[in-house]
């Protein structure tokens, strides 16, 4: 026998399996065992063996896999070129394997595969196909793997068809598409493709790019290969994500513009330089494209001057050339110029209702009239009074104020008359705006119209179904010059203003109005009754507190008290002392503890100065009832310092008595104490010793042993044995009743 032109001896171990195999020669289990014990044989003896069993069993897919596979880790590592025909037999032997094979996918790949080792393009391309045609669908993305793999190795226009093929199947591919298209520099069908899948909005990326990032990606593509885009049209697709992606706008516009830079373009790339700084809404898409337009404008400048130095050096002269290099140094320098300006146009555009980018507009203008005249009646005109953000009135003011230092008065009054007219959002704003405009006429010596102007500011509206005096001054539902005569800024500078050049008729009227009002606050009561006591009107003056008094009530009342009386006492002395007695006893009708403590201390100075010194202990003796318990034992220390020093050291032992039983625990133990003092001081022994006895009960001798040595000391210095024994059962009673209380 002979195998590949070998020949081939079957040798006495053989036999046993040769026999089996005549026998049984349609039993795979027979051909196995007999390729198992020729594992250790020839490569020629197995292949004989195995062609033998194929001609057997045609059908047989292991018989087929495993002599495929020994015949093609025989050629493993052996160049395709050189072992041509080596490597034909073996692809003969797989189109032999697939006449009856060819639902096998195993077999397609492993042979699709062996072909991808050769340089047979055009028939593996073939095979390929014939396995896709042959497979069943579910199989077909094993073969494409392969043959994606294929395609890109081999490139060209074998590679687009193959991946053009392969999206049909996986549209989601389609990213590996494009990349595979720009690598083979086929840009145009890639921008195309890309824009399919970027105008597709239930498009999901497997490379988990956002629908944003594959627009950018369109973007850079067809700007930076733009000469090659012919299908597409660039700057409209650029144009619609300028409108689509808004926090992305400067970079469009500057891609944009590198577009037609690119195209050669210049004047239009320009004219898009200029469109975006005069429309982005954001300072960051504005820096964005104001930085790529002066880079731009550098480089032509740059490239200008280089060309003139060259002809300069040759001695040429082109006058159009310097002519137009003149003109690109002058517009750049007025883009520079112009920065702030656009700046502030984007801010504006943003929040045309910002005030203070209006201001700052008008400090862009500097000493132009015109300009700052022009922009001031803008800005009035283009701010919702309502939706302002900041001081809407302010600008009127600067207005105003701008013919004013200019000397055209009727033109600040004309700009204030206004102003004072527009329903601001706050009722301050138009308040502030009439003081001003009061201000004004002061600041040149016109104080008649100035008290004008403040008589109109607080002119009492006629109201329909309203009175005057129920008008709410947060009421949003009237507008603010219906409620500007409820400011009490307003009157404040009215009064202020008639105080220092009216009259004092018509500051009292003014005042007057402002307590009929009933927008008067203390310090506004306090300010009138010092007017007129300054004016010697000092009973009107105290009118004016009790009429303040009544209507404030507690607490702010004490404070108009205090004022009230001292100011009282300070005038007559003891010279009214019944009527003076008379606001006291009114000031302490209905006065809270906690404000009693200070009337009564006056009151009682009062007496002791102008009256008599027991009507000043009665005084004292009340206050320790009416006042606060925080303020009670400090009442009664000074009760007893103004009994000792009126009436003797006797007079305060029934002070001290009485505070006792008054006072809390906490503020009996220092009364007790003093009370022993004063005691022990008189050579009253057996009186202090009964006042330790009963302070005794206030004193644990666990927490208070100050107390206990004391009395100790006191037994030792003044007492005998048995007054000893009786402190010392009295401190062992004392802390049993504390033990117990715990």
């Amino acid at each position: 026998m002979e195998v590949d032109g070998n020949p081939y001896m079957i040798g006495e171990f053989d036999l046993a399996y040769e026999e089996e195999a005549l026998r049984y020669p349609y039993a795979l289990r027979t051909w196995l065992r007999y390729l198992d014990h020729k594992r250790t044989g020839t490569f020629q003896e197995q292949c004989f063996i195995y062609e033998r069993a194929l001609k057997e069993l045609p059908g047989s897919y292991k018989l087929w896999k495993r002599y495929l596979d020994l015949r093609r880790e025989k050629l493993n590592g052996l160049n395709p070129v050189v072992y041509k025909t080596q490597y034909a037999a073996l692809n003969n032997a797989y189109e032999r394997a697939l006449v009856l094979l060819n639902k096998m996918p195993r077999i397609w790949l492993d042979y699709c595969s062996f072909l991808c080792q050769q340089p047979l393009i055009t028939k593996t391309r073939h095979t390929f196909d014939r396995a896709l045609r042959a497979l069943p669908v579910t199989q077909h993305g094993r073969v494409w793997e392969l043959y994606i793999q294929f395609a890109e190795n081999t490139g060209g226009e074998t590679a687009i068809r193959v991946l053009r093929r392969y999206i049909k199947l996986e549209p989601s591919r389609v990213e590996d598409y494009v990349e595979s298209l720009l690598k083979l520099d086929q840009y145009d069908e890639a921008a195309v493709r890309l824009a399919k899948v970027v105008n597709d909005n239930s498009f999901q990326s497997i490379k988990g790019k956002s629908h944003y990032q594959l627009w950018q990606d369109l973007c850079e593509l067809i700007v930076e290969h733009c000469s090659d885009i012919k299908s597409l049209q660039v700057e409209a697709i650029i144009r619609s994500g300028i409108k689509r992606f808004t926090d992305q706008v400067g970079m469009l516009y500057c891609r944009l513009a590198m577009y037609w830079i690119k195209m050669g373009q210049l004047e239009k790339a320009r004219d898009i330089f200029e469109e975006g700084i005069t429309t982005v809404m954001t300072v960051r898409d504005f820096t964005a494209i104001f930085d790529a337009y002066a880079e731009f404008e550098e480089e032509m400048i740059t490239t200008k001057m280089e060309m003139a130095a060259e002809r300069e050096a040759s001695g040429e002269k082109d006058p159009e050339e310097d002519l137009d290099l003149d003109m690109r140094l002058l517009r750049f320098e007025r883009l520079m110029d112009r920065r702030p300006f656009l700046v502030n146009d984007v801010l504006l555009r943003q929040n045309p209702n910002n005030v203070l980018e209006w201001e700052k507009r008008v400090a862009l203008w500097g000493d132009n009239k015109e300009k700052v005249v022009e922009t001031y009646t803008k800005a009035v005109q283009t701010i919702n009074p309502k939706s302002a953000d900041g001081k809407f009135h302010d600008l009127y003011v600067q207005f105003a104020k701008f013919y004013e230092e200019g000397g055209d008065m009727d033109s600040a009054r004309a700009i204030f008359d206004k102003a004072v007219k527009v329903n601001y959002r706050n009722v301050n704003d138009l308040a502030e705006l009439w003081c001003e405009y009061a201000e004004m006429e002061t600041r040149h010596d016109a104080f008649d119209r100035a008290l004008q102007i403040m008589a109109r500011a607080t002119h009492v509206p006629r109201l329909s179904n309203i009175n005057p005096k129920m008008v709410n001054f947060h009421d949003e539902s009237l507008s603010v010059q219906q409620r500007v005569f409820k400011s009490l800024k307003l009157w404040s500078f009215y009064v202020d203003l008639e105080e220092s050049v009216g009259t004092v008729e018509s500051t009292k009227a003014v005042y007057d109005k402002i307590l009929d009002l009933r927008i008067a606050n203390p310090q506004t009561i306090v300010n009138y009754a010092t007017f007129l006591e300054e004016n010697k009107y000092f009973e009107e003056s105290y009118k004016v507190y009790e009429r303040g008094i009544e209507v404030f009530g507690w607490p702010i009342a004490f404070e108009l008290w205090n004022i009230y009386l001292h100011r009282f006492i300070q005038r007559y002395g003891g010279s009214k002392l019944e009527r003076a007695r008379d606001l006291f006893e009114q000031a302490l009708d209905k006065c809270p503890p906690k404000y009693a403590k200070p009337i009564y201390l006056m009151y009682g100075k009062l007496e002791e100065e102008y009256g008599l010194a027991r009507h000043a202990m009665r005084i004292y003796d009340r206050a320790t009832r009416a006042v606060s318990n925080e303020d009670r034992l400090e009442m009664f220390n000074f009760y007893i310092a103004k009994a000792t020093a009126s009436f003797g050291i006797i007079a305060a032992r029934e002070i001290y008595e009485r505070a006792i039983e008054a006072l809390p625990d906490k503020d009996v133990r220092p009364m007790c104490l003093k009370y022993i003092e004063l005691e022990r001081k008189l050579g009253e022994i057996d009186r202090a010793r009964a006042i330790y006895g009963y302070a005794s009960q206030f004193f644990d001798p666990k927490t208070l042993p100050e107390f206990w040595q004391k009395w100790h000391d006191f037994e030792v210095q003044h007492g005998n044995e048995d007054t000893f024994k009786e402190m010392l059962r009295i401190k062992r009673s004392v802390q049993a009743q504390y033990a117990t209380v715990v």
